[in-house]
């Protein structure tokens, strides 16, 4: 194990390169580029031995790693915001398929107004392609979580292709320490894919052709089935992680200070860790409060929410805005518990854009609820 100082985007590609990936297809755009570049390098030098395919847009990124995962290669590829969003089409076609395709997503906002900053409405507008979704806090999740996202999404029972998401600039080109286990030990973790089924000349079979209306049902089932396997799965790789190499950031929540409290803070991404800081002060006020930062969208993690929701309300501070209801965490939170736990629940938008959002702002966002002062769900604009 050795310590590593560099950017989250460069632990993503050196995550990559670690895993052993056979095909990479790539499209550069801001804040994502500095992944590829990067791999780029590793190919120059000698140092990655897959194949590197460059294309003209995200939408054929997404159709090469389609076609490369089909014929049973491991595949990955990144992108961010617009980029993720002209590859719709292909990630439904991807999870469809169920293809285990391993994707970095930088969060970054959507425009116009051209912003390059940090929100997830890029991802969470993708949350119902049928991809798995991780939301990172840290650039040594970043690459504990890629690798762990390969073997996820290969699982026999997942077959899924997977979404690793985090916060554009906050972690994309932040440099902080990370761990890195050697090489023997992440193909010990990470052994070469089995091939469920693939496209093959000599064995010739139509996959993705017309499909009739009472057969369709079934794949949609078996997708949704999927999911729930994944969801213990996720646990079962988090726990096998930490046994091997003594990190941990929790399963499909990471609890923190979440014991004989009144209140439960939910977030996301880098929201999540300037959310430690905040309950840490609060605490030191005498205030109940715990963190619950949310890993996994998808699957949901609806059972472990009902948990805390039985012994506390919850707060919720979404960095996206569903527009014409809410905070897409918010919604779903909600939707987890009805008919299941009489909690409340309150929730805030901050953070839209890459508007900073440091501990006091979340703090001040919490602080209302207990005071009794929140005014109904609103955007919280940060003073100053």
């Amino acid at each position: 194990m050795r310590i590593v100082v560099d950017t989250g985007n460069h632990i993503a590609a050196k995550a990559v390169q670690m895993a052993r990936v056979d095909v990479v297809a790539a499209y550069p755009i801001t804040p994502q580029t500095t992944i590829v570049e990067r791999i780029a390098e590793y190919v120059e030098k000698g140092e990655f031995h897959g194949d590197y395919i460059c294309v003209e847009s995200e939408h054929s990124a997404m159709s090469a790693c389609i076609g490369a995962s089909a014929v049973g290669a491991r595949t990955f590829t990144a992108t961010s915001s617009h980029g993720l969003l002209l590859m719709h089409e292909m990630l439904h076609w991807a999870a469809l398929a169920r293809l285990p395709i391993v994707m970095a997503n930088v969060n970054r906002a959507i425009g116009p107004g051209w912003n390059i900053w940090s929100d997830q409405n890029d991802s969470i507008s993708q949350r119902d392609t049928g991809w798995i979704q991780f939301y990172c806090s840290s650039n040594q999740e970043i690459f504990d979580t890629i690798i762990q996202a390969f073997k996820l999404g290969e699982h026999e029972k997942v077959q899924l292709p997977v979404m690793v998401n985090y916060d554009g600039f906050i972690l994309s080109h932040t440099s902080l320490p990370v761990k890195i286990p050697e090489q023997e030990e992440i193909d010990e973790f990470l052994p070469k894919r089995k091939i469920k089924w693939k496209l093959d000349i000599n064995n010739p079979i139509t996959h993705g052709n017309i499909i009739m209306p009472n057969d369709y049902p079934k794949i949609r089932r078996a997708m949704q089935e999927a999911h729930e396997n994944a969801h213990g799965i996720i646990k079962e790789i988090s726990r096998e992680w930490e046994e091997r190499f003594g990190i941990y950031h929790g399963e499909l929540l990471e609890l923190y200070k979440c014991d004989d409290v009144d209140y439960v803070l939910l977030s996301m991404g880098a929201l999540g860790a300037e959310s430690k800081v905040a309950v840490d002060e609060m605490r030191k006020k005498g205030r109940k409060i715990g963190l619950a930062r949310v890993r996994v969208l998808r699957p949901f993690p609806k059972k472990e929410v009902i948990e805390l929701a039985r012994h506390s309300d919850l707060i919720v501070i979404d960095r996206n805005i569903s527009v014409g209801m809410e905070g897409a965490l918010f919604t779903e939170i909600k939707a987890s518990l009805y008919g299941e736990v009489d909690a409340k629940v309150y929730g805030y938008i901050a953070g839209l854009g890459g508007k900073d959002v440091t501990f006091k702002d979340i703090s001040k966002m919490c602080e209302r609820v207990m005071d009794g002062k929140y005014g109904g769900y609103m955007i919280f604009d940060v003073e100053g």
